[in-house]
């Protein structure tokens, strides 16, 4: 699918993932995960934003950020040069430290920030780093639990809030939750709407209609109808409609809702109508309908397919 562009405001929450070029190691002592905060810190003072999160693993940086006023593409942009030029003079290398353009995935505060936080402070842990997130020295996890002299690079005091008024108890309450089970898996954090997206259906308009519908793709205008779309999937892939609407969870089947609820989207319907034509519950549509990249090679062959052979 083509690149869509960022959409950025002042309130928005970012999770940024920057990973290096080739997924090569961008820290290779620490020395080098130190200079990426000093510059974090730097950037932070510079163009203010609020840091919920972060880690900082071998070949790759997690970070959850609320702009302000400078746009993210600004503050990123710095903080990345600024490493790469580090990066190149103290190996002797030259070129990209960094894969491309980063990603950010728009998220919906109020629903993920709490999870955000923990998904990303518990990467070591996932990647079989360490066994318990305290001995892991490059995150702001440390921060949370007021052990660390550069607690003030990242703002603890909206998700301490979150678990009590009082400091010790909210300290407390978090490290319980961090230990706790738990938590997204990677396939939630990715699964996107619009590529760009984590939220539900009331949260995307609502960005939409902020964002005042510059640059956002939002659909084809229903330029074909729900039954085209399906017999476009069974031709293409061999799946009845009535499969489809029924209760089988087979990989092909389901991968065939997925296709169906993504091209759908693209043509311009609400979940609430996919869902109503499959007979499925909305939220599950929401789910199939935030495939994003993954899903690109078979949406691009059924959009050719429906642009040569379904007359409009």
């Amino acid at each position: 699918m083509v690149r869509k562009p960022r959409i950025e405001f002042p309130g928005a929450l970012y999770h940024v993932i920057t990973r290096g070029n080739q997924r090569q190691r961008i820290f290779k002592g620490p020395t080098d995960y130190q200079k990426y905060l000093q510059f974090l810190e730097s950037y932070k003072d510079r163009y203010p934003f609020f840091l919920y999160a972060y880690v900082l693993m071998t070949n790759h940086v997690h970070l959850l950020i609320e702009m302000r006023e400078t746009a993210l593409s600004k503050i990123l942009q710095g903080i990345n040069q600024s490493y790469t030029m580090y990066f190149n003079w103290k190996y002797a290398t030259v070129g990209h430290v960094f894969q491309g353009r980063y990603k950010a995935i728009l998220c919906d505060r109020d629903a993920y920030l709490l999870s955000l936080v923990k998904y990303i402070h518990a990467n070591p842990i996932r990647a079989k780093v360490v066994k318990t997130l305290g001995k892991y020295p490059w995150s702001s996890h440390h921060a949370y639990l007021g052990r660390t002299k550069t607690e003030g690079l990242v703002d603890t005091a909206l998700v301490l809030g979150q678990f009590s008024r009082r400091e010790g108890v909210a300290r407390r309450r978090y490290g319980e939750f961090m230990e706790s089970e738990e938590g997204l898996k990677r396939e939630e954090v990715y699964s996107t709407v619009d590529q760009r997206i984590q939220g539900d259906e009331e949260f995307v308009e609502r960005v939409f209609r902020r964002y005042g519908g510059e640059g956002v793709d939002k659909g084809r205008g229903k330029a074909y109808s729900l039954s085209q779309i399906g017999g476009v999937v069974e031709e293409l892939y061999g799946l009845k409609m009535k499969e489809l609407r029924s209760s089988a969870k087979t990989r092909q089947i389901s991968f065939g809702r997925r296709v169906f609820s993504v091209m759908a989207r693209e043509c311009g319907y609400r979940c609430k109508e996919v869902a109503a034509y499959l007979n499925k519950d909305p939220s599950g549509v929401t789910v199939h309908a935030r495939a994003g990249e993954e899903l690109s090679i078979p949406i691009r062959e059924l959009k050719k397919y429906l642009d040569q052979n379904i007359s409009q």
